[in-house]
């Protein structure tokens, strides 16, 4: 494919109101920065995810000291501020998912999944009832156009790039959104709050999963399933050939591609290829099994127009991945397989398979399974 895109986006005139996801931290402060410098009329939202009690103070966001750097924030620049609350949603969309999907052996995408189901379908409906027609947001992409419509673009900088994390969002969304630091690096952003005196410029940045900040994911499953869950219980650690090597302690705490906790003795490091919860098993083996010549996904959602089968495009299975080229072998409404030009290692079921053309984001899907062997071409059947 080669989608020939204007990189001048649909913008916000002089006087337009535009809701601004604000999470406390520096690159929202300085997207509502620009805008208000831009003369719009700029209202701050902050989302509250988590419950009374889940608050935890040196977050980076999503905490109340981030809620309060927030408020402070729209105080300097001497816009409105408002708390929305997407407890519920957050819970039911993003974490219940999050603990399901390791108790199947997966490894869950959260911030793909509270993009998605979360933040902009809620936001968008904040800032219906708010007349603004325009939603930003701090995220490092940018936007383009095609024609009259609206596409998503890599952001400038691919050190700082977050496009993988939005494929999921609506496409009509695009047609409002606006991504005022997707064209700047975070030096950039970091100085345009110095000037614009933003208490946010030398904030730290956030890491982790925002509902995890200890990187303790088991801990979560356990306060959620129980301590009986099935992926909490002890079970073998296997070769593919089906020789026992050792005891895990619960196979939640694996993913695809993992070497710590692994037995050793074998001459080459080993890894963990797949995750069978059925048998509570973990199998390992050498660094080759772990390639993948192809893959499948489903929970397929389009930003731009579907690719065709026989299309070239480039693909991105986990955030900061180089992006590799592919060849689209299936793409009906339901999964896409591809072909992979160069094999990909640790491609995990659960995480997100995200499609480029260049720079344009084409859309994405959630990965089925990975395969050793590229998948060829189905032809259709002949009739007769």
């Amino acid at each position: 494919m080669s989608t020939q895109v204007l990189s001048t986006a649909f913008t916000p005139q002089k006087g337009d109101r535009v809701l601004v996801a604000m999470s406390g931290g520096v690159d929202s402060s300085v997207a509502a920065a620009l805008l208000v410098d831009a003369g719009c009329d700029v209202v701050g939202v902050t989302m509250k995810l988590h419950g009374d009690g889940a608050e935890v103070p040196d977050r980076p966001c999503c905490s109340l000291d981030a809620t309060s750097d927030a408020r402070r924030v729209c105080e300097t620049l001497g816009i409105p501020h408002y708390v929305t609350n997407l407890v519920d949603h957050f819970g039911h969309d993003v974490l219940d998912d999050f603990v399901q999907e390791y108790a199947r052996g997966r490894t869950p995408s959260p911030c793909v999944r509270c993009n998605t189901f979360t933040k902009f379908r809620d936001l968008l409906d904040k800032a219906d009832a708010i007349d603004a027609r325009w939603l930003a947001t701090g995220h490092y992409a940018r936007m383009g156009r095609v024609g009259d419509h609206a596409v998503m673009l890599r952001g400038l900088d691919p050190a700082k790039d977050q496009s993988y994390f939005l494929w999921g969002i609506d496409r009509p969304v695009l047609q409002r959104l606006v991504l005022p630091i997707g064209g700047q690096t975070k030096a950039e952003t970091r100085e345009i709050a110095r000037r614009f005196g933003l208490r946010t410029a030398e904030k730290i940045e956030s890491q982790d999963i925002c509902f995890v900040p200890d990187g303790d994911h088991v801990r979560v499953i356990r306060e959620h399933l129980g301590t009986d869950a099935p992926a909490l219980q002890h079970g073998p650690i296997r070769l593919e050939n089906g020789t026992v090597v050792g005891e895990h302690d619960g196979f939640a705490r694996f993913t695809i591609g993992q070497r710590k906790g692994l037995p050793g003795g074998f001459g080459a490091p080993m890894f963990v290829v797949e995750i069978i919860p059925a048998e509570r098993a973990v199998v390992i083996g050498p660094r080759e099994t772990l390639l993948g010549r192809g893959l499948e996904a489903r929970e397929l959602n389009w930003l731009y127009d579907a690719p065709s089968v026989g299309d070239a495009v480039q693909v991105q299975v986990r955030n900061r991945a180089k992006a590799s080229p592919a060849t689209i072998v299936r793409c009906d409404g339901d999964a896409i397989e591809l072909a992979l030009e160069e094999p990909i290692q640790a491609i995990s079921p659960g995480q997100s398979l995200v499609i480029y053309d260049g720079e344009l984001v084409l859309g994405g899907g959630v990965i089925e399974r990975g395969m050793r062997a590229a998948p060829s071409r189905r032809l259709p059947l002949l009739a007769g």
